[in-house]
């Protein structure tokens, strides 16, 4: 089957790429070959991630973070962590969206979540405002330790199982 296909308005030597979504896996492979050529992983490249203190979970299953400098959102990939400082408070989350394990994606313009999937959206704190989610985002455990931040990526707390570690699973940044 050809990836080109003859435009029916009396041009019958032009040929247009088959469909748009053709043409954009054709642009992207192109891309990746490119950054490929350089040298550089598409994968590294193209992604929004930035790296822990200590890389990869350890063998005590926590990951250490700076404190970041600023309110904002930092998303960790390979540990599967979304790190948020917001009005003197540090949070982390679960990179998942609680309804159905989608990645959340953070909207700078308006300051929360949204679920790409079904729009269900949460403020930086975690909390659900609206969607098809029916609680806040699940939070991770997180302490301070002088300027960094400890999270441990294996204990989660969602907010409609166990509300009081939910609400405890946060370090005030203003001491």
């Amino acid at each position: 089957m050809s990836v080109f296909k003859k435009v029916e308005d009396g041009c019958e030597d032009c040929s247009l790429s088959q469909s748009r979504r053709g043409f954009l896996r054709q642009s992207l492979l192109a891309a990746a070959a490119a950054l490929i050529t350089l040298g550089v992983n598409p994968a590294a490249a193209l992604a929004d991630s930035f790296e822990p203190i200590d890389g990869r979970r350890g063998h005590d299953q926590t990951v250490k973070y700076p404190i970041p400098a600023a309110d904002g959102v930092q998303i960790d990939k390979d540990n599967q962590v979304i790190l948020v400082r917001w009005q003197g408070a540090a949070y982390a989350f679960n990179l998942s969206c609680p309804h159905q394990n989608t990645a959340l994606r953070w909207d700078d313009a308006d300051h929360r979540f949204q679920c790409p999937k079904h729009h269900s959206k949460y403020r930086p704190d975690g909390v659900f405002i609206e969607g098809r989610a029916t609680r806040g985002m699940d939070r991770l455990s997180i302490q301070r330790e002088g300027n960094d931040l400890v999270v441990d990526v294996d204990k989660m707390f969602k907010q409609d199982a166990s509300a009081a570690e939910w609400g405890a699973a946060v370090v005030s940044l203003t001491n």
